[in-house]
């Protein structure tokens, strides 16, 4: 999100190529973000700027406007993707036109454009707000020029590091409202009704050069911190507006250049004198710093859950080998505790004392006697055969034994058996068998 340099940037290529010029041509595509929520519309936008000289340029913060010869005037804030485009020339950083296409470079109008102007000069300048994401916003401020920061929206911030450093933003300021407030710091610096123009990423720079904890309440540090304080924000903003925001030019300690190594394979989430850094939801943002020279010296909010970012070497493990080094870790940290002896078994009875209880060998005789197809053909073979062998004739089946007495004293007379010996055919229930009868 453009912060306070991002804004400084764009004010000097408009003081040294717009201001001083005359519109001539004002075109706008109606937005209901982009004007209709700062309580205008792109016809009135356009009609205000069309064959009005530009006067003057100026900025607070994260707001920008641009001064008229007459009233009303636009104040503009590029939210989240919002730019001013300068059409033959480069008003963004170099990673902005590294991301485009070769035919998106030198467009005209470029993408997204929101607000086209023109002026009628020789040779004439043409220049696009564009909005992506259209979180930006125009609006009309009708007042005299020199008063435009004693009106909505700029009356509502805070005074502008760089800016008002001679005037409104002294220490005496900062250390007041550092006192009567009670809450994290972090989420006081991001605050534009304290101070105008501190983002995340400046918040965290400011915080990390005074050695302060992005999470620690603002009231609890001593005098000599909150002087630190106010000293790296008057260094950190000074700085980065001098260099229009342009990253490539930041002092090598910075932590800006270290600190997007969050979620990267490549990138070493540490600093280049080796301390790591991680990575803290303050305010509803997430803030950057290194635990090892940003230390807690005060009352924390609690439940904030910190996210720390592991350097390349160190990737944690996965899967198995992740519970292997849970495990070891949990051996280490507390003593081996002695093996318990193990309990003695419980006596089982033996398989053929379990099978031998209330009928069990009953059961297991019929599994055995249970024929298959196999079994049954075997039997019937065998059942042929010993009537063949002892001449008996076949014998109807039988429901009792008593039908059977009676059958066999006529089959003995026909076969004139001896009388000393009578085979008799018994019904098991199962299969026939035979056996000899002594008389």
């Amino acid at each position: 999100m453009p912060e306070i340099a991002e804004a400084a940037r764009i004010v000097h290529f408009l003081k040294a190529h717009l201001v001083g010029k005359r519109i001539k041509v004002a075109n706008a595509i109606e937005d209901v973000n982009v004007f209709g929520k700062a309580g205008t519309t792109g016809d009135e936008v356009a009609a205000a700027f069309k064959g009005k000289k530009v006067v003057g340029a100026g900025s607070q913060g994260k707001y920008f406007w641009l001064l008229l010869d007459s009233p009303p005037h636009a104040v503009m804030h590029f939210g989240m993707t919002g730019w001013i485009h300068i059409k033959g020339m480069r008003t963004g950083y170099t990673n902005y036109y590294n991301k485009l296409k070769a035919d998106e470079i030198d467009m005209w109008p470029p993408k997204f454009w929101k607000l086209q102007l023109e002026t009628d000069s020789n040779p004439k300048v043409e220049l696009a707000f564009t909005d992506p994401r259209r979180f930006g916003r125009i609006r009309l401020v009708d007042c005299p020029g020199e008063s435009i920061r004693k009106h909505t929206p700029l009356v509502e911030n805070g005074p502008d590091p760089v800016v008002d450093a001679e005037t409104s933003f002294t220490e005496e300021y900062f250390l007041e409202r550092l006192r009567k407030r009670h809450v994290p710091i972090k989420a006081l610096l991001l605050d534009q009704a304290f101070i105008s123009g501190i983002g995340n990423w400046v918040g965290d720079e400011v915080l990390f050069h005074s050695r302060v904890h992005p999470e620690q309440y603002c009231d609890e540090f001593s005098e000599a911190q909150m002087k630190k304080l106010y000293a790296s924000v008057r260094y950190v903003c000074r700085t980065a507006v001098d260099l229009l925001g342009d990253s490539d030019q930041f002092p090598e300690d910075w932590l800006f250049r270290h600190r997007w190594g969050k979620g990267s394979k490549n990138e070493v989430a540490q600093l280049p004198s080796g301390e790591k850094l991680s990575f803290v939801t303050v305010g509803g943002r997430t803030s950057c710093f290194a635990p090892a020279l940003q230390k807690k010296s005060g009352s924390l909010p609690p439940g904030i859950k910190e996210e720390p970012v592991i350097i390349k070497d160190e990737k944690p493990a996965k899967g198995a080998a992740a519970k292997k080094e849970a495990a070891s870790k949990k051996a280490t940290s507390t003593k081996a505790a002695p093996k318990k002896a193990p309990a003695p078994k419980k006596a089982t009875k033996p398989a053929k004392e379990v099978k031998m209880e209330e009928g069990a060998d009953m059961e297991v005789e019929e599994k055995e006697e249970k024929p298959g197809p196999a079994q049954k053909r075997k039997r019937g073979a065998l059942k042929a055969e010993a009537e063949a062998d002892e001449e008996v004739p076949p014998v109807a089946p039988a429901t009792s034994k008593k039908k059977i007495g009676k059958a066999a004293p006529a089959a003995s007379k026909k076969a004139k058996t001896t009388p000393a010996e009578e085979k008799v055919v018994v019904d098991t229930g199962r299969r026939r068998s035979t056996r000899l009868t002594l008389r």
